[in-house]
């Protein structure tokens, strides 16, 4: 009977968990070429057509790799092979005025193509690469990192 209530505290715990996931994305996986995987702290998920993406999270895609990312705003990220990219803060909060979008990527290639954030607010939008910063000034742009 004890075995029994430690099980179902450990589902009920882990399904908790993946449901607070979910309601705390900041994105989701909406196309996946190949092999692209999330690291969530010490976590290595395969990304999935719908699998959430959080703040912090590092979403990378082999060799041949792609994956599209669909931010809560409508704004759209789209990963090439052999890229990473992290994100690094996420806000969108329209009622308040509150805004955010930074994310990191540290090689590989993405292209970018603005939502809500990047229309309110543009300069609440970076992304950054080992060597430069690019600041939102049009709809959309591709960025290498090497």
């Amino acid at each position: 009977m004890r075995n029994r209530s430690l099980l179902l505290a450990g589902v009920l715990a882990s399904l908790l968990a993946a449901a607070q996931a979910a309601d705390d994305h900041v994105a989701l996986v909406r196309k996946v070429t190949g092999a692209v995987h999330i690291h969530r702290g010490a976590a290595d998920l395969l990304a999935v057509p719908g699998t959430p993406v959080l703040r912090d999270d590092e979403v990378t895609s082999g060799r041949g790799a792609s994956a599209g990312l669909a931010f809560r705003d409508g704004t759209l990220l789209t990963l090439g092979a052999s890229s990473s990219v992290k994100v690094r803060d996420y806000l969108f909060e329209p009622e308040d005025g509150r805004f955010a979008f930074s994310v990191f990527l540290a090689k590989g290639q993405a292209i970018y193509s603005s939502g809500r954030i990047g229309k309110l607010a543009p300069q609440s939008v970076r992304v950054d690469t080992p060597t430069a910063t690019v600041g939102v000034r049009g709809t959309r742009f591709i960025v290498v990192a090497e």
